[in-house]
């Protein structure tokens, strides 16, 4: 009887009310992308083609001056970045260039961000013209510190260093010449100037969203403005600092335009994009120009995956709020 009632009892159909939902679902969805594909496929024929065609040519023996001589390198190439001296020099350069710049900016930054968060007339002329910096051109920017600054015959820095020295009746000044003597400080300076904006800026929104209670509490218990910014600022700060860090380093990693502006990468400034631009277009070796480029990309991509971490988690601390 059993057997009888439980085969009389209906099949579930497929096309039931969870399967219409599901399909509803993914309607909804892909309705809600579609209109992002074309800026996907445009992002992937832009960047994602050309990379792998680079990758593909790192693989390979090729020089455009020995075209018959091209052939499979395995590699070869990738041994030659790390084992050449002039490129191991480059990524040794590349490293302390991008070092002293995010350090120096954000030591900078965030006295500048200190500064503007206080009251005071005209905060936010002070704040737009210190921003200013950042939104020159980078090449722009380059040739306003050659040209105008570290020039040592009609720059600022000389110009300053002859008017204070007449003001006290010497006629000896001293006349400096950076791009000569300090080439790579002269590249950091230009660096720092137009990078500390940036982290200034990300430093003042991290100071705007500080709890107001906790720093009210703080200083009602006795806290003064060191135990202040020890204690509650600081900590607050961590994620905006590596944040900054983290941005700054992509970008500067990839600087080649003060480089190639105020040194040329001559006198030992050459950075891995210098370097790989005058092994591509000077000697002409693609697989070799190739094979660096990877490694700068690889670099790249190592930072930037911290740097997301870092921004989901500030956007996760925000949405817990």
């Amino acid at each position: 009887m059993s057997y009888v009632s439980t085969a009389m009892k209906p099949k579930p159909t497929l096309g039931g009310p969870g399967t219409d939902q599901r399909k509803k679902s993914r309607a909804a969805a892909w309705a809600r992308r579609a209109p992002l594909l074309p800026a996907l496929i445009f992002v992937i024929i832009t960047t994602q083609l050309p990379f792998a065609v680079t990758l593909v040519i790192s693989f390979f023996n090729w020089n455009s001056l020995r075209p018959n001589d091209r052939g499979f390198a395995g590699l070869s190439n990738y041994i030659q970045v790390f084992a050449d001296p002039g490129l191991r020099h480059a990524v040794w350069v590349t490293i302390l260039l991008t070092a002293s710049v995010v350090l120096i900016s954000l030591v900078t930054g965030l006295l500048i961000a200190l500064l503007l968060n206080q009251k005071f007339f005209g905060r936010g002329l002070v704040r737009t013209l210190l921003i200013a910096p950042f939104l020159v051109v980078p090449v722009a920017a380059a040739l306003i510190w050659k040209h105008a600054i570290l020039n040592p015959v009609y720059g600022l820095i000389n110009g300053i260093l002859t008017g204070i020295w007449e003001l006290f009746g010497s006629q000896n000044p001293p006349q400096m010449d950076l791009l000569t003597d300090q080439p790579l400080a002269a590249i950091i300076a230009s660096l720092v100037w137009q990078w500390t904006p940036f982290m200034m800026l990300i430093l003042l929104a991290g100071l705007q969203s500080r709890p107001a209670d906790a720093i009210e509490a703080a200083q009602m218990d006795g806290a003064n403005a060191w135990h202040v910014f020890r204690y509650i600022t600081l900590p607050h700060l961590r994620q905006y600092l590596e944040l900054g860090g983290l941005l700054g380093a992509i970008y500067i990693v990839q600087n080649f335009d003060a480089v190639f502006t105020l040194t040329s990468g001559g006198l030992g400034t050459s950075n891995l994009p210098y370097a790989v631009y005058k092994t591509f277009y000077i000697a002409n070796e693609y697989g070799v120009a190739s094979a660096a480029g990877v490694v700068t990309v690889a670099g790249s991509l190592i930072v930037a995956t911290f740097a997301l971490r870092t921004v989901f988690s500030i956007f996760k601390k925000e949405a817990a709020r």
